[in-house]
């Protein structure tokens, strides 16, 4: 594994659905992350459309595309104004009759889209608004091997697994768990569950969420631990910065036998060739 640092600023607040108004907010963001000399800012799923699937969204064909289209330009111009990377949770237009895409889009401190990570487990909710994505973005940034995810993704052991066996050392995983109708399930295991794949895959992770009241976690900064090192306040918006450090040593259990798990091997040490281990019968 390549060793590197990274300082993230991780962002939560309420979106609307006005990109005009969103992208003020994030243009705000961004030049509040450059003065904390931040190198990649991190917003939260559909941070700039508002959450097309969510009660209140406008229907397809009412979308303002030219508006949204040009809310991101101003975004990647800010972007390239503060030579930032960004992570933007947006939507992307496909050709009609398709439903977009609830994607995330990674701009370079050029101010260029250098990818498009498109959600590709999608609830039932989310397919009456969305297209589901099909391949996986993955990035280096500061020699850091990074890739990106969107919340229901939280749900599928599998696709970090394959981020694992592919190298990836951290994850920037974007929710909208916010404008709920007050505390649930996902106050209990959502957090949880990613610090689970940090733990067990040894990934650093930046997990946002919208603050958009009722918001049912805070955004967090999860160590390859599994341990949360910094979390913002639920239900306000904010921004917190934080270093990945892949030259820092976390405790890491599973590290001698991860690589053989993930290729089938489902156990640790030599297997037996012993007639009492056979019989699973008798004492």
């Amino acid at each position: 594994m390549t060793k590197g640092k990274i300082r993230v600023a991780t962002c939560q607040f309420a979106e609307t659905f006005n990109p005009r108004g969103n992208a003020a907010v994030i243009r705000r963001y961004l030049r509040e992350a450059k003065a904390r000399r931040v190198e990649i800012v991190h917003f939260h799923e559909a941070a700039l459309t508002g959450y097309l699937a969510r009660r209140g969204a406008p229907a397809r064909e009412d979308i303002d595309w030219a508006a949204l289209r040009q809310a991101t330009e101003s975004i990647c111009a800010e972007a390239a104004r503060r030579k930032l990377w960004v992570v933007l949770g947006s939507a992307h237009r496909l050709t009609p009759p398709h439903k977009p895409t609830n994607c995330l889009y990674l701009i370079g401190p050029d101010g260029r889209i250098r990818d498009r990570y498109d959600k590709r487990f999608c609830t039932g909710g989310d397919l009456k608004a969305y297209s589901p994505g099909n391949h996986f973005v993955i990035f280096t940034l500061n020699g850091v091997s990074c890739a990106l995810l969107i919340c229901f993704d939280l749900r599928f052991p599998e696709l970090y697994r394959q981020l694992s066996r592919r190298g990836v050392q951290a994850i920037f995983q974007s929710f909208h768990n916010g404008y709920t109708d007050g505390p649930g399930i996902h106050n209990k295991i959502m957090r949880q569950t990613m610090q689970a794949h940090a733990g067990i895959n040894y990934f650093w992770v930046s997990m946002n969420n919208s603050c958009g009241y009722y918001s049912r976690w805070p955004s967090v900064f999860i160590q390859p631990d599994g341990d949360i090192a910094a979390s913002l306040r639920q239900n306000h918006a904010g921004i917190m910065v934080n270093t990945i450090d892949t030259t820092r040593r976390f405790y890491d259990a599973s590290r001698p036998y991860r690589a053989a798990a993930i290729r089938g091997v489902l156990h640790t040490g030599r297997l037996l060739n012993d007639p009492r281990q056979r019989d699973r019968k008798s004492l």
